[in-house]
């Protein structure tokens, strides 16, 4: 019975108000959008009991769950629009440490509770108002220890939406695959300041660097997301793989207080990073990805990571020529470089270990000179252009090197 307590499956509210469990795969058939009424929404902390109350304007399908390390409370839903939604809704309950919600995959939004101490799925119950069509999804938590919610932690069996990896187009014989990954998505903003969102951005780069690229001959382009979706590291890794990538390009503009970050810089994957500031931008990438949902179990491979290694050691140059090759194309367009360019990390989603990879910050939100450079589209199309020739610099390069090897 814990388990069934741990995880409440997909549910909707029939006309009578009527709930019932739900397939997955029934859900999937399902549609509707619903909206958040933030005046009747909120949290609230009481005798051992944490209670998390969403009024939305039609019920809709949606599961609710928790996941361990850190711990969080998870809700998905078919479809909600959190226009009006604020962290700060949910502040009364202490218990929340960080609420975040968007959209998680097309048709699907999630909501992502951090919890800050051991709370166990008691109940989670949608009821329907007959006369006004609005719905009331109440969701409880209490006090437990942490063996307890270990336990009772976990996803659902099963998925309740299509993986789009298995679909990807393979490469054409003969051409240069590059995959754009606008970083963050959906449920993940990323960096924001002044009503612009680091996801918002990024997307427009990535589809303004599409269009530059496809100019060049034998180029094709691939990006990780096309809209305001949560894409996982993990997922953006294995896309690359699937589509047979031969670059891979993460793009970022993100805020750091610390040091005064400004000016462009192009990291490349190391066990150890080189500077405290691309540490911590590792830190927070990954820590975002967990804060939006994403189920780390069982990730780790010992005998693969020695494989991975050996693949590395392989593509290590030909990613530090891509890396100097941007940097190059950039700074013939004028862009502000950071004094050090050239930065390392433990990046995971640079972890392609046969595919070069490098993650770009084009500039930092947190900087008054990069924020104004960053939002200005004529800027970005410049910066566009310096990448496309820093890869076609690259793909000449490569491919000369390639020929001197094999004879």
């Amino acid at each position: 019975m814990s388990r069934l307590l741990a995880v409440i499956t997909v549910v909707f509210a029939l006309i009578g108000g009527v709930s019932w469990l739900v397939p997955s795969a029934s859900a999937q058939s399902l549609s509707g959008l619903a909206r958040v009424d933030p005046s009747l929404s909120g949290a609230s902390l009481q005798r051992g009991a944490l209670t998390l109350t969403l009024t939305l304007s039609q019920p809709v399908p949606y599961r609710v769950y928790t996941l361990d390390e850190p711990r969080r409370l998870v809700l998905d839903f078919r479809e909600v629009d959190w226009a009006g939604v604020s962290e700060e809704l949910f502040a009364e309950a202490k218990a929340l440490t960080s609420v975040r919600f968007g959209g998680f995959r097309p048709g699907w939004s999630r909501m992502v509770a951090e919890l800050g101490g051991a709370f166990t799925l008691r109940s989670a119950e949608m009821s329907r108002d007959d006369q006004r069509g609005t719905a009331v999804l109440t969701v409880v938590l209490d006090t437990s220890d942490e063996a307890t919610f270990a336990d009772r932690a976990g996803p659902p069996k099963g998925d309740v939406w299509p993986d789009p990896v298995a679909s990807l187009p393979r490469k054409q014989t003969g051409r240069v695959l590059v995959v754009l990954d606008p970083g963050h998505g959906g449920i993940d903003p990323g960096a924001s300041r002044e009503g612009q969102t680091e996801k918002e951005l990024m997307l427009a780069f990535a589809r303004e660097i599409e269009e530059e690229l496809r100019r060049l001959p034998n180029v094709d382009v691939l990006l990780t997301r096309t809209d305001d979706n949560f894409v996982s590291l993990e997922r953006r890794v294995a896309m690359a793989h699937q589509a047979e990538a031969d670059i891979f390009i993460s793009l970022h503009a993100d805020a750091l207080s610390e040091g005064h970050a400004h000016g462009a810089t192009v990291h490349t994957l190391a066990d150890d990073a080189t500077d405290e500031a691309s540490a911590l931008l590792a830190e927070r990438h990954d820590r975002a990805d967990m804060l939006s949902g994403t189920d780390l179990t069982g990730q780790d491979d010992v005998v693969a990571d020695v494989l991975l290694d050996l693949a590395r050691q392989e593509t290590q140059p030909r990613t530090e020529r891509l890396a100097k090759a941007i940097v190059g194309g950039l700074e013939i367009k004028g862009a502000p470089l950071n004094r050090r360019p050239y930065r390392a990390a433990a990046f995971s989603v640079l972890k392609a270990a046969d595919i070069p990879s490098i993650l770009l910050e084009i500039g930092f939100l947190s900087s008054d000179r990069d924020f104004e450079n960053v939002v200005d589209p004529l800027w970005r199309r410049k910066m566009a252009e310096g990448i496309r020739d820093g890869i076609q610099a690259w793909i000449l390069a490569d491919e000369a090197i390639r020929r001197v090897v094999r004879q």
